[in-house]
């Protein structure tokens, strides 16, 4: 237990260097436009990717990768866009690359390396899905604290308020069912490739 929770705490740390803190997820165009504009609208938004669009998808093919499936054709297809194909392999390269000390794993999509490399070292999956979780949505919420702008109080009862529905979700990934409908996240990312002024790479 506390092996798997070191490498945790390690590998789905900000300060891993994935380079994760360029990359939005289309939350910069969803900002511009005011789809979200303050905290209770970023709690919505992450709400629904984490149970309907890219979070819940990540975290099917964690552990599908988990359980050795060859996903990373899949991953990269069900990408909406040219910058969310970008976001996952290009963070997903890096993070091959930081995990060699650990044994490393082939370059792939991010979820995928991340699946492969748990499953390795024996993480229990539900904590290794959780975990990876918990990094995403964290990283939204520190790009929305910069973008809105969103004080850090604010921020972290995001980050509370969203504990719940990320153990929902890494529960009900369960299941393996890959599908989603957040359209609107899907669009925003879309859109954030021709965005005027930018700050993140997503």
């Amino acid at each position: 237990m506390a092996d798997a929770l070191l490498n945790l705490l390690t590998w789905f740390s900000p300060a891993f260097p994935t380079g994760g803190f360029a990359y939005s997820s289309g939350l910069e165009w969803a900002v511009e436009t005011g789809a979200v504009r303050d905290e209770a609208s970023l709690i919505a938004w992450l709400q629904d990717s984490l149970a309907l669009g890219a979070l819940w998808g990540d975290a099917v093919l964690l552990r599908r990768a988990y359980r050795g499936e060859d996903v990373v054709e899949l991953a990269v297809a069900l990408c909406p866009g040219a910058e969310r194909r970008l976001e996952t392999t290009a963070q997903g390269e890096a993070f091959a690359a930081a995990a060699w000390p650990w044994g490393g794993t082939a370059p792939a999509p991010y979820p995928v390396v991340a699946g492969r490399l748990c499953a390795a070292h024996d993480i229990p999956e539900d904590e290794a899905a959780a975990a990876y979780l918990h990094l995403l949505v964290a990283g939204q919420i520190s790009a929305a604290v910069r973008l809105i702008p969103l004080g850090q109080s604010a921020g972290l009862r995001a980050q509370a308020a969203l504990e719940e529905p990320i153990r929902a979700t890494t529960a009900a990934s369960r299941s393996l069912e890959l599908g989603g409908a957040a359209w609107a996240a899907d669009i925003a990312g879309m859109n954030h490739e021709t965005q005027y002024t930018r700050l993140f790479r997503t």
